[in-house]
């Protein structure tokens, strides 16, 4: 049985105070209780890995890991500006979100970029989320599925067998940031289909792949969200900066 994951991804948001305050918060949270059988974690900015790494280290918080918000399809080199996937392992990391629609929109980054930074991520030992989703655009033309699962061809061209040691994320590009957010039955079929589409590649996969909905989740929709069937949980943006928000999704 997939176990269901929780991720937090803070983007380009945090301090070193508030960065502090929210690992002590969620850790008291976490110590009171939660769901067996579940995962959780966090991707703070480059800059502070170390320092939430340190905390959740010092705080022995089991239940919350660390992630990273993007690597480098290189290993090593004249890359600058860029952050090596064995640099993310040693400080802790064993995740990393790839190919994540801000990075699609803003770098332009295409889907062989996304399988090359998958593939160092794996390759240092780490579990890369691997990001998929539509416009708004394509949505209304009916083009959702097909965009989707075109996205998800490509990861299978590449990865090929060792997708199933990824987690791969739908975050509809137009819910992202927007309030708006997939209804629950809305997610579940896009969900389903991209488990359709792994599943003529290899039905192991598919069935071991856990694909996280990201957009505009809340501790109001979270619930609904993850009592769907092909639903393993969220990729959480602008609720994971609230520890008591990111808290109660992960209890959802």
């Amino acid at each position: 049985m997939r176990p269901l994951i929780v991720i937090g991804n803070w983007k380009m948001n945090g301090n070193l105070a508030s960065n502090q305050d929210w690992i002590k918060t969620v850790a008291r949270g976490m110590e009171r209780g939660m769901p067996s059988g579940r995962k959780y974690a966090v991707c703070p900015p480059f800059p502070y890995l170390s320092q939430c790494a340190g905390l959740i280290k010092d705080i022995s918080l089991a239940f919350l890991s660390l992630g990273a918000q993007d690597a480098s399809a290189h290993i090593a080199g004249a890359y600058t500006g860029e952050v090596a996937a064995s640099m993310l392992k040693e400080m802790g990391c064993q995740y990393v979100i790839v190919g994540h629609s801000e990075r699609r929109q803003m770098h332009q980054e295409v889907d062989e970029a996304v399988a090359a930074k998958a593939l160092q991520v794996l390759d240092a030992g780490m579990t890369p989320v691997i990001c998929v989703g539509e416009t708004a655009d394509e949505r209304n033309s009916g083009r959702a599925e097909e965009v989707v699962c075109g996205q998800i061809a490509k990861q299978v061209s590449v990865l090929q067998d060792r997708l199933a040691d990824c987690l791969i994320a739908y975050e509809p590009i137009w819910a992202i940031g927007t309030g708006k957010v997939a209804s629950a039955q809305v997610a579940q079929d896009m969900h389903h289909a991209i488990r359709h589409q792994l599943a003529e590649f290899d039905e192991d996969v598919a069935a071991h792949v856990a694909i996280l909905y990201g957009g505009s989740v809340k501790p109001d929709n979270a619930v609904e969200l993850f009592a769907m069937p092909d639903i393993d949980g969220g990729l959480v943006g602008g609720a994971s900066l609230n520890p008591q928000d990111f808290l109660a999704i992960c209890q959802a």
